[in-house]
Formats: C-alpha cells, sequence, structure tokens
C-alpha cells in the first residue's frame, strides 16, 4: 500500500525514489499512509495522533538518511573496484547489485 501512494509522489528530481524527499513530501506521504490506514481501520492511536504523526515523519526522515549513507558506501565501493578493474567494469550494472548486497547485510529495507 506505501508504495502505490509513494509511486504517486513527485520526487524533486527525475531520478528514482532513492532521491532526496523534501520535508514537504515526507509530510504529504506520512499524511497519505495514516489516512489510508485510517480508512481501512488498520491503525488506532494510543497516543496522541500528533505525536505519532511526527514520529512517523521522523522515521522516514532517519530511513532516507540511512539509505543515502548506503548509497554513498556503495559509490566508495565502485570506485575502488573501478581503479582496480578499469576497462572491463560496468558501474551502472554493479551499483544495484552492491546496494541490495550491503543492504542486506546492514539489515536495510530498501
Amino acid at each position: 500500500m506505501v508504495e502505490q501512494i509513494v509511486k504517486g509522489m513527485k520526487t524533486s528530481s527525475t531520478k528514482t525514489m532513492s532521491t532526496k524527499l523534501s520535508a514537504v513530501q515526507m509530510q504529504k506521504l506520512v499524511e497519505k499512509v495514516f489516512a489510508a490506514w485510517k480508512k481501512s481501520e488498520i491503525i488506532t492511536f494510543k497516543e496522541d495522533e500528533k505525536k505519532v504523526f511526527a514520529r512517523a515523519i521522523e522515521v522516514v526522515k532517519q530511513d532516507y538518511i540511512r539509505e543515502a549513507e548506503l548509497d554513498r558506501d556503495v559509490h566508495a565501493m565502485l570506485d575502488k573496484l573501478e581503479e582496480t578493474n578499469s576497462g572491463e567494469f560496468q558501474r551502472y550494472k554493479m551499483f544495484p547489485i552492491l546496494k541490495q548486497k550491503l543492504a542486506k547485510e546492514r539489515k536495510v529495507i530498501l
């Protein structure tokens, strides 16, 4: 369900969803998820909804920070690999493979 909501959002660039979302976009994402969950009666708040909402936005921000760190690390790994295998190296093919592997090792959900 979240993937369907995210697909409908525009990012600040034409790249994939791994690009940075603005604070407003993160807020809209959380609003849409909460609205869908409330409509489906999936969620009931034990705390003040505003507190839960603020915490959800913080979790989204932290997740994007973790993914940005993962991207930087993958690019650093690719730089090292490119230095040793300059002629036959295909960076665009290796990036998603390395990112998936590193994400699995670090227990980051993409």
